[in-house]
């Protein structure tokens, strides 16, 4: 956005943070209500629904030092109902509410070339959607407000139960006598082939390094936003269900931090296969 030419405020409880973005040009703030009687557009992007909430609402925040016409884009990944109840409080206020959860990784944010899934009205969308050219690449307006949650947390859904399944698989083929290397090598332009295979085989399974990329605890946060939305929906996710455990077996085993593809050493130990460092 600085490289763009607008002129960006920026507030993180991370100090840090505020200082990097004020040596690249940004005007740090103290808080994010003084942040917020500054800017015409506010993007946040915060771990989770319950932080979002504390952010607007709680006193000194978001919501009362607003101007009035203010846009919030909340590029947070939280369940469908919580955005819409945020949004129903902004309007009250006369504040513009909308969400754009995002993909592309932390490789995507850097490059500017993130997919970004927009619930808003038509009006607001067209309103902030130069701003959202800026940070991404693909920009989709898929409806009303909680419209972007919910096709991040169905997308999610789906590379969640992926990741898991192909772990699941990987060990399977070590089991019965086949490398790492051949599964790639066949599966790759086989009808088993997926995102996760992609994405995470080769550069974080084979090399045996589970650092950077997409967390086991963030991974296991949007599967549990997917089991809420279910519960509100009443539609049963039974393959979810099963992938919430495996990653909360790798919780257990203190990988929280780590990329989601190390779930494949819950079944390592569990078999005592050796699907990992392969491509070493």
């Amino acid at each position: 956005l600085l490289n763009a030419g607008y002129e960006v405020y920026a507030f993180d409880v991370v100090e840090a943070a505020v200082k990097e973005m004020e040596s690249k040009g940004a005007r740090g703030c103290a808080t994010a209500g003084e942040l917020a009687g500054k800017a015409d557009v506010i993007i946040c992007s915060l771990p989770n629904a319950k932080i979002v909430e504390s952010v607007m609402c709680s006193k000194g925040g978001v919501f009362e030092n607003c101007k009035a016409g203010t846009i919030i884009i909340d590029m947070s990944s939280v369940a469908p109902n919580s955005t819409k109840a945020m949004a129903k409080k902004a309007a009250e206020k006369g504040i513009g509410y909308i969400d754009a959860p995002v993909s592309g990784g932390v490789s995507g944010a850097a490059a500017g070339t993130l997919t970004i899934m927009v619930g808003a009205d038509g009006a607001t969308f067209e309103k902030v959607k130069p701003v959202l050219d800026v940070l991404g690449k693909n920009i989709y307006h898929v409806g009303e407000v909680g419209g972007g949650d919910a096709i991040k947390m169905v997308n999610n859904l789906l590379l969640g139960c992926n990741m898991a399944a192909l772990s699941e698989a990987l060990t399977l083929g070590v089991k019965c006598g086949l490398s790492v290397e051949t599964m790639k090598e066949v599966i790759s332009v086989s009808s088993g082939r997926s995102y996760a295979l992609d994405a995470k085989l080769e550069k974080f399974i084979m090399a045996d390094q589970f650092t950077g990329g997409f967390a086991v605890d963030l991974q296991y946060k949007d599967l549990g936003l997917a089991l809420e939305a279910s519960r509100d929906e009443r539609v049963p996710l039974p393959m979810t269900a099963a992938a919430v455990q495996v990653y909360e077996m790798a919780r257990a085993k203190g990988q929280g931090r780590e990329d989601m593809s190390s779930v494949v050493k819950v079944w390592e130990d569990l078999t005592g296969a050796k699907v990992r460092g392969s491509g070493k």
